[in-house]
C-alpha cells in the first residue's frame, strides 16, 4: 500500500477545525438542554463531564487507529468524521424525541440531566476525539528529526481551536445563528474534513456508500434546520417561549417561557391582575407596606414586567427594572403590553446595576430573577444583601421569591439566614394553606427594618387567594437549623440546596 504524505499545515488546520466545533458543540449543549431541564451547575457538571468522556474514549480509540499505517488510520477517521457529522446533525431531533420520555420516567432532576446528556452529547464528543492522535501520530512519523515540533504544533492547534469554537459559539454562533443553524455549520464542517481525508488515501473504499451517507447527513441537518424552533427568540441568555393561554381571543393572555420555567402571564385588558402567587404576593405586600405613596421601586429581573406594568398603571411612582437581558424587555414590549416610556430599563445585571449607582435609593427593591433550581447564587448572598440595604431609602423593605420544597426548606433557610444577618426583621410569607408532599412551595422573603404591620393579606392570584407570613417562631427554627448559616460570595451552595442531595 503506498504512504501517504499529508503536508504539516493541513493536519495542523484540520486538527484545529475538529477542536474548534467539538467546542461548539458543547456550548450548543448547554443552550439545547435548557428549555428541557433549565440552565444550572448541574446542567453544565453534566455536560462537561459527558463530553470529557466522549473526548477521552475517542482519543483512546484513535490512539489505537494511529497504530495503522497512515494511509489506513485516515481512511478509518474519515469515516468516524461521518459518524460524528450524523451524530451531530441527529442531536436536535433526537433530544426533542426523547426528551419527553426520558423527564417523565426518571424522578430524580439530576439523573434526568446526566441520561439527557448521556443520550446526546456521548456519541458525538467520541467520535471528535478520534482524529487528535491520529493526525499527531502522522504529524509525527512524517517530521523525523523534527517530530517535537510538529507534536508541539499538532497541541497548540487543538487549544487555539478549542478556544476559538467556544468564542465563536458564545458570541457569534448561538446569538446569531441559533442552535440548529449552528449544528448544520458543524456538521457541514464535519463533512469536509471527512471528505478531506478520505480524498487524501484516494481511491476510497465503498465511494457509494460514503457518498450516500454524506447525502443522508446534509438531508437530516436540513431538516433539523428547517423545523420550526421551540423558541419564539433565542437570545444569549435564554430560549425565549411565548405562549398564548388565552380562554377568548379577544382578550389575549399569554405566558412567558424562559428555558423551561415559567417567568409571568399577563392580559392585555388587565394590567393589574397577576396570574401567580409570587407575583401577587410581590404586588400586595410590597403596596401594602408602602401605600399610600408615591415610592421608588427597583426591580430585579423584568420578565414579563407583570409587577412594574401594573404599578406603572397605578402610577405608584418611578420605577427602575435591571433586566440583564434586552431580548426579554423586547419580548414584553411586542408580547406582553409593556410600555417602556414609563419607566426606567437597565440592560445589565441587577447587582452590576446597583454597584454603579451609588447614589441611588428605593423605597422598595423586588427581587424576581429565581425560579426552581437555575437561582444566580451572587443575587443570595450576604455582600449582595449588604448592598441591597445600602440602596433602600429609610424605612425601605426588601421583597424576594424563593421556590422551594416543604419537606426540606434547606434554600429557604440559607436565604433567611443570610437575610437576618443584614436586616433587623425578616418575614416568609406563603399561600395560607396546607402544603402538598412533593409539591414546590412559592414563598415571599420580606427584609426590612421593621416588621409588616399586617399579618395576612388577600390578593388575585389570579382567584382571590389569602396569604400570610409564618409565624416568627418558625422563622427563627428555620434559621437556625439552616446549613451553612449564612450564604456569601465565596460559599452560596444553592444549586445542592434547591436539587437535594445524591
Amino acid at each position: 500500500m503506498p504512504q501517504t504524505h499529508v503536508p504539516l499545515w493541513l493536519l495542523v488546520a484540520l486538527q484545529a477545525a475538529v477542536s474548534g466545533v467539538s467546542l461548539v458543540v458543547e456550548i450548543v449543549a448547554g443552550r439545547m438542554l435548557a428549555p428541557y431541564v433549565g440552565m444550572s451547575l448541574y446542567t453544565w457538571t453534566s455536560i462537561i463531564a459527558v463530553v470529557l468522556a466522549g473526548f477521552s474514549a475517542g482519543h483512546w480509540w484513535g490512539g489505537h487507529i494511529a497504530g495503522r499505517p497512515a494511509r489506513q488510520a485516515l481512511a478509518r477517521t474519515g469515516w468516524i468524521l461521518l459518524a460524528a457529522a450524523f451524530s451531530t446533525a441527529a442531536a436536535l431531533l433526537l433530544l426533542r424525541l426523547i426528551g419527553g420520555p426520558v423527564l417523565g420516567s426518571v424522578d430524580h432532576p439530576l439523573w434526568s440531566i446526566v441520561i439527557l446528556t448521556t443520550c446526546v452529547f456521548f456519541l458525538p464528543s467520541l467520535f471528535a476525539g478520534v482524529p487528535a492522535p491520529v493526525l499527531a501520530q502522522i504529524a509525527v512519523m512524517q517530521q523525523g528529526a523534527q517530530s517535537g515540533r510538529s507534536l508541539g504544533a499538532m497541541f497548540a492547534a487543538g487549544a487555539v481551536g478549542a478556544i476559538a469554537g467556544t468564542l465563536l459559539a458564545g458570541f457569534v454562533f448561538i446569538p446569531w445563528l441559533g442552535t440548529a443553524l449552528t449544528l448544520a455549520i458543524v456538521t457541514a464542517i464535519y463533512l469536509f474534513a471527512a471528505a478531506l481525508m478520505l480524498w487524501l488515501v484516494r481511491p476510497v473504499s465503498h465511494p457509494v456508500v460514503a457518498l450516500v451517507v454524506a447525502v443522508l447527513i446534509m438531508a437530516l441537518g436540513t431538516f433539523s434546520v428547517s423545523r420550526v424552533s421551540s423558541c419564539t427568540t433565542e437570545s444569549q441568555y435564554f430560549c425565549i417561549r411565548v405562549l398564548d393561554v388565552s380562554a377568548d381571543p379577544g382578550a389575549p393572555v399569554r405566558r412567558l417561557v424562559l428555558d423551561h420555567l415559567s417567568h409571568g402571564t399577563s392580559a392585555r385588558d388587565l394590567p393589574r391582575t397577576m396570574f401567580s402567587q409570587f407575583t401577587a404576593m410581590l404586588d400586595a405586600i410590597a403596596r401594602g407596606r408602602l401605600e399610600p405613596g408615591p415610592f421608588s421601586a427597583f426591580f430585579i429581573g423584568g420578565g414579563t414586567y407583570s409587577v412594574p406594568r401594573a404599578w406603572a398603571d397605578r402610577n405608584t411612582g418611578p420605577i427602575t427594572v435591571a433586566e440583564i437581558d434586552p431580548q426579554v424587555t423586547a419580548t414584553a414590549v411586542r408580547d406582553f403590553w409593556l410600555e417602556p416610556d414609563g419607566m426606567k430599563i437597565l440592560d445589565e445585571d441587577a447587582r452590576v446595576a446597583l454597584q454603579r449607582r451609588p447614589d441611588a435609593r428605593y423605597d422598595v427593591i423586588v427581587g424576581d430573577a429565581f425560579g426552581d433550581i437555575a437561582v444566580p447564587p451572587h443575587l443570595i448572598t450576604q455582600e449582595f444583601f449588604r448592598l441591597v440595604r445600602s440602596r433602600l431609602s429609610e424605612d425601605g423593605v426588601f421583597l424576594m421569591n424563593v421556590i422551594d420544597f416543604p419537606e426540606r426548606l434547606q434554600a429557604l433557610g440559607a436565604i433567611a439566614a443570610t437575610l437576618q444577618s443584614v436586616f433587623a426583621s425578616v418575614e416568609i410569607w406563603t399561600e395560607e394553606s396546607p402544603p402538598v408532599p412533593g409539591e414546590q412551595r412559592v414563598f415571599v422573603l420580606v427584609a426590612a427594618d421593621r416588621p409588616t404591620a399586617f399579618s395576612a393579606i388577600t390578593a388575585a392570584a389570579p382567584d382571590p387567594t389569602r396569604f400570610a407570613a409564618m409565624a416568627q417562631s418558625f422563622t427563627d427554627r428555620l434559621v437556625a437549623r439552616s446549613s451553612p448559616a449564612r450564604l456569601t460570595d465565596d460559599y452560596a451552595p444553592i444549586d445542592r440546596l434547591l436539587g437535594g442531595h445524591f
